[in-house]
């Protein structure tokens, strides 16, 4: 195939995965939305310590009696109009509930249908980087537009490697409604035409110092989602998980993703000095790259020796998210510096 037709195909192809990216995401909000509800902190059975009055042959001093929520509360059904007698099953309990499990099972079937073409999505993105790669003879992540589609793969990757190990399909519906964003906006605003790139990214160091930006930056996109996650999701019912879950998976995922944008800071430096003769130059790209990396390192830094937990930690790593998309596409778009590759008019 010539270089025309084979970028051709690689439009084609992100075009097919915005597609199973958004059909994947009704899928996961389908599950999310008919799943099973999960309680909060508030919702949860507390035990409450009361005094109460010591009866004849109890024990004196006043002891301390546990009594739990459970007790103290009332049947779930019960109703002002119609108390509900013990022992007595509501009428059209079972149907509800019967209604309530096949409505759980078809939302957890859609789910895993959702997962698959989750896959799909993600292979048909990686053959849009290989074919435009292909076509351009080179690493394809040389502009703006080729390294936002890279990046909503790496998204995509992360969510689908992490869900081998631990069940994280709650964050499907939001990854992939960050995916086919990511890549809509690829093509609506920073497309560019397949070719050459500037002399100064013509280098093997753009498959070193690029790809680590771009696995890491997956990873953390990961972690704001489940960040945000956090911050909306309430103390009582929720198809959400516990925020003790979604915190654990924005940990995990940074504790992966800082070594390597560390690592993509340090090769940076080193590919500045080959390309201008200097490390470090002051300018934009790389002023936000070591923000970003102070923020994220602040959060770590906090959690580890701070203990922090919960939301002040979420509002340190969001923070940091922050600066990680202003760096990814304001730098590029906004400021002017040596780093200002986007081509967009």
């Amino acid at each position: 195939m010539s270089a025309e037709q084979l970028a051709e195909l690689s439009d084609l192809f992100v075009v097919a995965a915005v597609l199973l990216y958004v059909v994947a995401m009704v899928g996961f909000a389908i599950e999310l939305a008919f799943g099973r509800s999960r309680p909060g902190r508030a919702a949860t059975a507390r035990r409450v310590e009361i005094k109460q009055p010591v009866a004849v042959g109890a024990a004196a001093g006043g002891d301390t009696v546990a009594v739990s929520d459970e007790v103290s509360a009332g049947p779930a059904d019960a109703s002002p109009e119609e108390p509900a007698v013990a022992g007595e099953t509501p009428p059209g309990a079972p149907e509800r509930a019967g209604q309530d499990d096949r409505t759980m099972r078809v939302a957890v079937r859609t789910g895993t249908v959702a997962l698959g073409l989750a896959w799909l999505g993600m292979i048909a993105n990686l053959t849009a980087i290989a074919t435009r790669g292909l076509a351009v003879e080179r690493w394809p992540w040389g502009n703006m537009y080729e390294f936002v589609v890279a990046i909503c793969f790496a998204a995509v990757a992360a969510f689908l490697g992490t869900q081998i190990r631990t069940n994280v399909r709650f964050l499907g519906a939001f990854v992939m409604l960050a995916a086919a964003l990511g890549l809509g906006l690829a093509v609506k605003v920073f497309y560019t035409a397949a070719g050459p790139v500037v002399p100064a990214l013509d280098s093997y160091w753009i498959a070193i110092h690029v790809s680590a930006a771009i696995i890491s930056s997956g990873l953390l996109t990961l972690a704001g989602v489940s960040g945000v996650l956090y911050l909306v999701r309430g103390d009582g019912m929720s198809r959400l998980p516990s925020r003790a879950e979604l915190e654990k998976v924005a940990h995990r995922a940074i504790v992966f993703a800082f070594p390597l944008w560390t690592f993509a800071v340090i090769a940076g430096a080193l590919w500045a000095d080959r390309a201008w003769g200097r490390y470090w130059g002051w300018d934009p790209k790389e002023v936000w790259s070591f923000i970003t990396w102070v923020a994220y390192a602040a959060y770590l830094h906090a959690k580890v020796t701070a203990g922090w937990r919960g939301r002040a930690a979420t509002i340190v790593q969001l923070v940091a998210f922050g600066c990680l998309l202003f760096n990814l596409i304001g730098v590029n778009i906004f400021i002017d510096g040596l780093h200002s590759y986007a081509d967009v008019d």
